[in-house]
């Protein structure tokens, strides 16, 4: 697996249209992340996913809003799969286990606010 973050000097430009789900690609056996606001505070990044590709178990100290923008994706949090389509979203609890997988090519949007340990 090949994870490729797209470096960029900042976040998005503000006060420009864009569409989300263009404005990142898929590149073969490999999981795309670009950043479209990083504060402090929080980020909002968004991620593309070959097939068969995911991200290894993963524990965050904060609450994660996944929205899936093309395609479907399977997201396990402690051991439940949640299997999601285009449109749908789900929030990952801070502290539970979770794991992203590619059962199919997909595209998310992953925000993160960081409002301090639950």
């Amino acid at each position: 697996m090949l994870y490729t973050t797209i470096m960029n000097p900042a976040e998005l430009e503000k006060s420009k249209s864009f569409i989300s789900v263009e404005i990142i690609e898929y590149i073969p056996n490999s999981i795309v992340s670009k950043t479209i606001l990083k504060k402090s505070t929080g980020n909002i990044s968004v991620m593309s996913f070959d097939s068969g590709e995911g991200l290894t178990e993963k524990t965050s100290p904060f609450d994660t809003f996944a929205q899936i923008i093309e395609g479907k994706a399977e997201i396990v949090i402690d051991g439940k799969s949640f299997y999601l389509n285009t449109g749908q979203s789900i929030i990952i609890p801070a502290h539970q286990a979770n794991i992203v997988k590619a059962n199919e090519r997909f595209k998310m949007i992953l925000t993160v606010i960081k409002s301090g340990y639950e």
